[in-house]
């Protein structure tokens, strides 16, 4: 069996960890992409009830299968939705994002269509410099009187950073995101709520935090990777950040133990041949749950406590690890593998993966499918079997 393990109590802690980071502002997760692989319906009901008055997603459908499992709060859409969707979103009290002219001209157009114009709430996203979505600083006063023309809710005003740990970057889209402010201010445009600070910002303390932030990864108790990468570490963070705990383990146990002579392949290819005798587990998961082909033969599982490597090419349901030269009784199918996670003194964390990966914390952690089981608050793990009983031990 294969399993992740989700730690609610963690993720409240971090919500109220970031709260004093945020120094009065207002936090706004940010719940996308099943809430960062860890289950959006039951992080989402955790922050509400830890204090979240507001929930941020990516598409229409996140936002109303939210509303549909009886989350109350607002909820802000960061994505453009389609035109036709601004039915949905009134009749599931949704924030919508509103961009460049073009996009709200086609939200307002069919608003009025639907007669719902003024039951709408956009908040109109400014291009700072990230290059994919947003009015410019010379188009909001344009866009956000059409809103307010058109009887919609201008609900807020925010914008995203492209490198927070660069600090001319990041200096520069602030003077362009002020920039938007003030041309909205000299219209005579109120702004209900302004934003820029997501999780790398709120660590670092670097930029104005506005009315609110937006965290998404440290709610989950991960560091963005772009910031150790520069040399950042705790001393560097805000006073708070060293209460923020991960919350997610993914861990499995053996479908099959065998001993392999030496020369004996292990998976397709093989890429990997025994060079003695060799004790082989089998796990029961593999790219088909979002343990990619590219950790074949390049990381290490914890066993015990203990650092064993992978061997082999990770398959579709399968990833095989050499339990050889682990101390104390054979390893079986009844001992618990933790690929991401703690394990005694020992840890592996979603960053360690990321880089065995070449990529981001973000993308190992969404990248976990809906085959695996998530167990909420349960560190025993799940009864019975996610896909294979136990099998031989030979």
């Amino acid at each position: 069996m294969a399993w992740i393990e989700i730690d609610l109590d963690a993720v409240a802690r971090n919500f109220r960890a970031i709260g004093s980071m945020a120094q009065g502002q207002a936090v706004m997760p940010v719940v996308k992409a099943e809430a960062y692989g860890h289950g959006m319906v039951p992080v989402a009901r955790a922050l509400e009830a830890a204090g979240a008055a507001t929930l941020c997603v990516a598409t229409l459908d996140e936002a109303i299968a939210l509303r549909t499992a009886g989350l109350t709060g607002e909820i802000l859409v960061l994505y453009p939705i389609p035109p036709a969707g601004v039915i949905d979103a009134v009749q599931h009290r949704l924030t919508v994002v509103g961009g460049g002219p073009s996009v709200v001209a086609a939200t307002l157009a069919a608003a009025a269509d639907a007669d719902v114009a003024g039951r709408l709430s956009i908040e109109l996203e400014v291009e700072t410099g990230l290059g994919r979505g947003g009015a410019t600083p010379e188009e909001v006063v344009e866009v956000a009187a059409a809103i307010v023309a058109a009887g919609a809710r201008l609900s807020g005003v925010w914008t995203h950073l492209q490198e927070t740990e660069v600090e001319p970057i990041t200096a520069e889209q602030v003077r362009r995101f002020d920039a938007a402010l003030g041309a909205l201010a000299a219209a005579g445009i109120a702004v209900e709520r302004r934003h820029l600070a997501a999780s790398a910002a709120i660590l670092l303390g670097s930029v104005p935090r506005y009315d609110a932030v937006r965290p998404g990864l440290i709610t989950y108790g991960l560091i963005p990777d772009e910031l150790t990468d520069a040399g950042y570490d705790e001393a560097s963070f805000a006073a708070g950040a060293d209460r923020i705990r991960p919350a997610l383990a993914l861990k499995a146990r053996p479908v099959r133990v065998a001993d392999l002579p030496a020369g004996h392949g292990v998976s397709y290819g093989p890429t990997w041949r025994a060079g003695r005798p060799s004790r082989i587990a089998t796990l029961p998961l593999g790219y088909g749950d979002g343990w990619p082909r590219a950790l074949s033969n390049r990381c290490q599982v914890l066993v015990r406590g203990v650092r064993v490597p992978t061997v082999g090419n990770v398959a579709m349901d399968a990833t095989m690890i050499d339990v050889t030269d682990l101390p104390g009784r054979p390893v079986d199918t009844d001992d618990e593998v933790v690929l991401i996670g703690r394990q005694g003194d020992a840890e592996i964390t979603a960053a360690e993966v990321a880089r065995w990966r070449n990529t981001n914390s973000w993308e190992v952690v969404t990248a976990m499918s809906g085959r695996l089981t998530r167990v909420y608050d349960a560190p025993a793990g799940p009864p019975g079997s996610r896909a294979f009983p136990p099998q031989e031990t030979r």
